[in-house]
C-alpha cells in the first residue's frame, strides 16, 4: 500500500559503517626495501665496509645506507660528489690470478704455508686428502647453512674424527644494528683438532718478510670481521675453537709465488667488537626518516636524494677519505657549516662544546661563545693561546707580521 501525500515518510536505515583496515605491519626488511627503491637490488656489505663502520660507530648516516644495501657509489655520483674508490681492472685481474694460484690442487701449497706458519702439534696435511666441500646452495639463507653444517662436519660434531678441510669463499652472517650482513672469507681451514683459521689472500708483495704496514692493519681489520661472525657459528659446535690468529698469503718479493704471515687480531676483535655494540639499531635510525625519505636512484631527482641524505645525521671525520664512498659529500656539509669535525676528531675532542669554527673563534677574541661560560677550560684555553699569538706578532717586524696575517 502507497503512502498517502500527508504521511510521513518510511524511515530508512542507517548505512552501515565501513570498517576501517589497519594498516599492515611493516618489517625492518621491507622498510629498507622502500628506502632502497622497490626494484633496487640490495646493495652486499661486505667485510671492508663492516670494519670501516665499526671504525666510526657515531655515523648514522652510513649505518642506514648500508643496512639498507644503497649503493653509496652511485649514490655519491648522483649527490655530485663521486669518490675514487675500487681496484683498477689491472689490480683485480692480478688479485684474481693469484688467489686462484693459492687454491689450485686442491689448496695444497695454501694448506702447506697454514702447516708450516700455523701447524705446530698437527699431523701435516696430505697432498689429495684434504676435503674440499662443495658450499653451493640457493640464496645466501641457504649458503650461509651450508657454511654453517660444513664447519661442523668438518670439526667433528657428528662424532667422527676430525680431518683437515678448506672451506672456499664460505659465506657467513653478521647481525649489524639489527641487520644481517653476509660475509665471504677468501678461506676458512679447519685443522684436525677442531680449530677455525681464516685466510686472508692479498695482492700487495711482501717484501723481506714485511709487508706495508697500512695494508696489513687494513688486512687485519677485515680478517676480525671473519672471526667474530665465525665465533658466533662455534659456539654452537662441540669443539670448535677460532683461532684469533689470521694467516695473511701474499706474493713473495716481486715474484708471484706466494708466501704467508700469522697475523694476531685480537686487538682489532676487541675494537670491531666492542664498536659494533654501540652502533644505532637501523630500525630506530628509519623510524626517525621524514615521511616519503627515498634513496632511490632510479626514481629520486638530486635534490631530493640531497635531502634524503641529508635528514641522516653523519658524523664525518678526515678519516672518512680513506674509508667511505661519501666523504666527498659529507666533508663539503661540514666545511659549509663551519663544523669542527672537518678538522679532524682530535681537535673535536679537545674543542668540548664549541661545535662550529665561528664559536672557536669567537671564543678566543673574547666574545661569549652559546652553550660555554667564560670560565669553560676550553674557553680560557683559547684566549690564552690567542693572547701568546697576539704578543708574538707584536714582537716581530711589520712586514713579517703582515705576512702572518
Amino acid at each position: 500500500m502507497s503512502d498517502s501525500p500527508g504521511s510521513a515518510p518510511a524511515p530508512t536505515a542507517a548505512p552501515a559503517p565501513q570498517a576501517v583496515p589497519e594498516p599492515r605491519p611493516t618489517t625492518l626488511r621491507q622498510r629498507l626495501a622502500e628506502l632502497r627503491g622497490p626494484d633496487v637490488a640490495p646493495h652486499p656489505l661486505d667485510a671492508r665496509a663492516l670494519a670501516a663502520l665499526a671504525a666510526n660507530p657515531g655515523c648514522g648516516r652510513r649505518a642506514l645506507l648500508d643496512g639498507a644495501g644503497v649503493d653509496k657509489t652511485a649514490l655519491a655520483a648522483a649527490l655530485g660528489s663521486p669518490a675514487p674508490f675500487g681496484q683498477s681492472q689491472f689490480a683485480f685481474m692480478r688479485g684474481n690470478a693469484f688467489e686462484a694460484r693459492v687454491k689450485a690442487d686442491g689448496g695444497t701449497e695454501l694448506m702447506r704455508l697454514l702447516h708450516e706458519r700455523m701447524g705446530a702439534g698437527s699431523p701435516p696435511p696430505v697432498p689429495g686428502e684434504v676435503l674440499v666441500p662443495d658450499l653451493s646452495a640457493a640464496g645466501p639463507e641457504g649458503r650461509v647453512a651450508r657454511t654453517a653444517l660444513a664447519l661442523r662436519e668438518a670439526t667433528g660434531a657428528d662424532g667422527s674424527p676430525g680431518v683437515w678441510t678448506l672451506l672456499v669463499h664460505p659465506l657467513v652472517a653478521l647481525d649489524v644494528a639489527g641487520s644481517p650482513a653476509y660475509l665471504e672469507p677468501d678461506a676458512v681451514v679447519v685443522g684436525p683438532d677442531g680449530r677455525w683459521t681464516v685466510v686472508e689472500i692479498k695482492s700487495f708483495p711482501m717484501i723481506d718478510s714485511s709487508a706495508d704496514p697500512a695494508k696489513v692493519g687494513a688486512a687485519a681489520r677485515q680478517a676480525a670481521v671473519y672471526v667474530l661472525a665465525l665465533e658466533r657459528i662455534a659456539a654452537r659446535v662441540t669443539g670448535a675453537r677460532v683461532d684469533h690468529s689470521v694467516l695473511l698469503v701474499c706474493p713473495r718479493d716481486f715474484s708471484n709465488l706466494p708466501t704467508a704471515s700469522v697475523v694476531d687480531v685480537r686487538k682489532q676483535l676487541s675494537v670491531t667488537r666492542r664498536q659494533l655494540t654501540r652502533l644505532t639499531r637501523i630500525e630506530d635510525l628509519a623510524a626517525e626518516l621524514p615521511e616519503g625519505t627515498s634513496f632511490d636512484l632510479e626514481r629520486c631527482s638530486q635534490a631530493e636524494l640531497t635531502a634524503a641524505v641529508d635528514s641522516v645525521t653523519a658524523a664525518y671525520a678526515p678519516e672518512c677519505l680513506a674509508a667511505c664512498e661519501l666523504a666527498f659529500h659529507c666533508r663539503g656539509r661540514a666545511r659549509s657549516a663551519g663544523a669542527v669535525e672537518a678538522l679532524g676528531r682530535g681537535v673535536r675532542g679537545e674543542l668540548g662544546g664549541l661545535t662550529t669554527v665561528g664559536a672557536v673563534l669567537a671564543a678566543a677574541r673574547g666574545e661569549s661563545a652559546p652553550g660555554t661560560a667564560d670560565d669553560d677550560p676550553t674557553v680560557v684555553a683559547l684566549r690564552r693561546a690567542a693572547a701568546l699569538r697576539a704578543e708574538a706578532l707584536r714582537s716581530l717586524p711589520e712586514g713579517a707580521v703582515a705576512g702572518c696575517r
